[in-house]
């Protein structure tokens, strides 16, 4: 399956930001992009970008210099991404959320010597960095920031566009233990960009939601595009990200109309009240759409895509308009100049319906790793079907076959790769972090009900389990982090000596023991204790100390936690509080500050625990006293 793959992006010429000011002219007044600290038009935003990239110059970026973003939700993240690009040097997305020895890993693999980062990151994080460029909400330099060098160019204008000079590097897990910076040429984004803009019907009247961090490279499709049609970028808040009823709300309020979001992002949505009406074109990707989410989002008449691609090509290499029926979800069709392939371990394309390796050729393709040639080697081939010298396509390691109807259907992984709430993961990255703990002897990953969980092999001692997930938390971000673990004498083996996944057991769901048993008091303790235990499939009685997020808690658990409240006391809670008081004894105490009716929580479920005693008779006589009595 291809698409044209001979035709260069006619953006590369010019170059993606060049592409973004031609509206400019056409509208300078109308709003580019909106965030948590206010909107800015086209000229104010260019204006702002070409301030930041005069300093950024002056500090030596140019061609192939890696520029580090540890920076917020704000408009001013926009600012810098294009600031360095205008300078002429690639971006290296630095989450905040991230540890700090997983940053100064990333940044010493990709050398950046400069950071932009804004107040509200904690400079602990950065502690190393020769130059430090502190940055407004909206992307100004604060006073204070270093002076760039005497003599250094005031203006970026100079900068030659080359549609192979580096944009970016994204990090993603390693399989050896130690993220890889995937390094993706200003050509590729040019693609994806075009292809897109050709595909969905979006214009400048369109205003895009974008929830992703930076740090996950599907943020270049939902920043850039709207820009790149005249529309507008709508940035939400870190808070509202992971809040379904809070960005429910601005997206109402602000009129959103395109979005994009994993599985477990649009199922996150889904439980806060639903998909607002006015977002009629959907992206889903990043992990397989199941066909019931499918058909929860077209059930109010949205536009669906389902959209696919690794980040070494650059975002999405597929798109599907998804239509309403029985059938699974295919991958769709390449986008613009991307060719698709299945191949067997020999190299030779396989038959239509046989399971096949997915290569991916074409525009997208990125470089390779930065600074790692051999496994750039392995996984970026000769691209045999390109027609043009030094073409290469990817091996996904993604099986995949061509189904009797002509579609592409994903059957899943050919390695040790997973997807848990869009994040790639190797589990062999998490492995490499569980036996560097000295009490352990060996150790297994794996995902169960869409959990991470740890097989542990214990050495002399026993394992302190909550006392190791806190050691992983200095070097693996959240979403890598194990929620439960199983103690096995040893891993099981398949007859070669290799570790024999399909046999390693179900974990059983067990308190973390993080804190003794404490019940949960009569009434709302024991009512929210019910709660946590549906969401979470406890088997075990949740103590009123327990927490939420050491129990397997995440955002997608979080909100469902959230809607049954508001549907049982019908108390509308931001879901921050669950963040902040993560224990049944601590959520309790809060959600009864948050009611502000005549009868506490506590009250009322005092009358549901004594209406649950009545007879259907005794029920129907106390309705009929109430009716006589009003």
């Amino acid at each position: 399956m291809s698409d044209d793959t001979t035709s260069p992006p006619r953006s590369a010429a010019n170059g993606v930001a060049g592409t973004i000011w031609r509206w400019l002219d056409k509208a300078p007044d109308a709003v580019a992009v909106t965030g948590p600290d206010g909107q800015v038009t086209y000229r104010e935003l260019h204006r702002r970008v070409e301030e930041l990239a005069a300093v950024l110059r002056g500090h030596g970026v140019g061609p192939e210099v890696p520029v580090g973003l540890c920076v917020e939700r704000t408009t001013g993240m926009l600012v810098a991404m294009l600031a360095v690009w205008t300078a002429g040097g690639a971006y290296v997305p630095l989450d905040p959320a991230f540890p700090a020895g997983r940053l100064r890993m990333m940044r010493q693999d990709a050398g950046i010597g400069l950071v932009l980062t804004q107040a509200g990151v904690d400079p602990a994080l950065l502690d190393g960095v020769p130059t430090v460029v502190t940055l407004s909400p909206g992307g100004s330099p604060l006073a204070g920031a270093p002076t760039p060098s005497a003599g250094a160019p005031a203006s970026s204008a100079g900068v030659a566009a080359d549609g192979d000079r580096l944009a970016y590097l994204m990090f993603t897990s390693g399989s050896t233990g130690r993220p890889k910076g995937v390094a993706v040429p200003h050509r590729a984004v040019a693609n994806l960009l075009e292809s897109f803009a050709e595909l969905l019907p979006i214009g400048p009247e369109d205003r895009w939601l974008a929830v992703t961090t930076l740090s996950f490279d599907i943020s270049v499709l939902e920043l850039l595009l709207p820009l790149f049609t005249g529309g507008r970028v709508v940035i939400a808040a870190t808070g509202e990200v992971s809040d379904g009823w809070a960005l429910r709300e601005r997206a109402v309020a602000e009129g959103a109309t395109i979005m994009q979001a994993t599985p477990a992002g649009w199922r996150i949505l889904l439980e806060s009240g639903g998909v607002p009406a006015t977002i009629g074109t959907r992206l889903c990707g990043g992990e397989a759409l199941p066909r019931d989410l499918a058909d929860a989002l077209l059930a109010d008449g949205a536009d669906l895509w389902n959209v696919y691609g690794p980040t070494e090509t650059t975002v999405w290499s597929t798109a599907g308009r998804v239509r309403p029926g029985p059938e699974p979800v295919d991958l769709g069709s390449p986008i613009g100049r991307t060719s698709l392939h299945l191949l067997d371990g020999n190299g030779t394309p396989v038959a239509d319906g046989q399971a096949g390796e997915l290569h991916i050729g074409g525009a997208g393709v990125a470089r390779g790793y930065h600074g790692l040639s051999g496994q750039t080697a392995a996984r970026f081939l000769p691209d045999p079907y390109a027609g043009a010298p030094g073409a290469r396509m990817y091996a996904t390691g993604d099986l995949a076959r061509i189904t009797p109807a002509g579609r592409l259907e994903y059957l899943g992984r050919a390695d040790q790769q997973v997807k848990v709430h869009g994040f790639r993961i190797e589990l062999g990255e998490i492995e490499a972090a569980l036996r560097a703990a000295a009490e352990v002897k060996d150790a297994a990953a794996a995902v169960r009900d869409g959990r991470l969980v740890a097989y542990l092999v214990p050495r002399a001692q026993a394992v302190d389990w909550a006392a190791l997930r806190e050691r992983l938390r200095a070097s693996l971000p959240d979403y890598m982090i194990p929620v439960r673990h199983t103690t096995l004498p040893s891993l099981p083996l398949t007859p070669n000596g290799k570790l024999d996944r399909a046999a390693l057991p179900t974990p059983s769901w067990t308190r973390p023991g993080t804190a003794a048993f404490r019940a949960p008091a009569a009434g709302v303790e024991s009512d929210l204790a019910e709660i946590w235990a549906g969401v979470l499939g406890a088997t075990e009685p949740i103590g009123a100390d327990d927490d939420f997020f050491e129990l397997g808690g995440h955002s997608l658990a979080a909100t469902q936690i959230i809607a049954r409240i508001q549907a049982r006391y019908g108390l509308e809670v931001p879901i921050v509080v669950l963040f902040e008081r993560p224990t049944i004894a601590g959520f309790a105490a809060r959600l009864d500050d948050l009611d502000d009716a005549e009868l506490s929580l506590a009250d009322v479920a005092a009358l549901r625990d004594q209406l649950d005693g009545l007879s259907a008779e005794e029920l129907q006589g106390l309705f009929d006293d109430l009716a006589a009595g009003s």
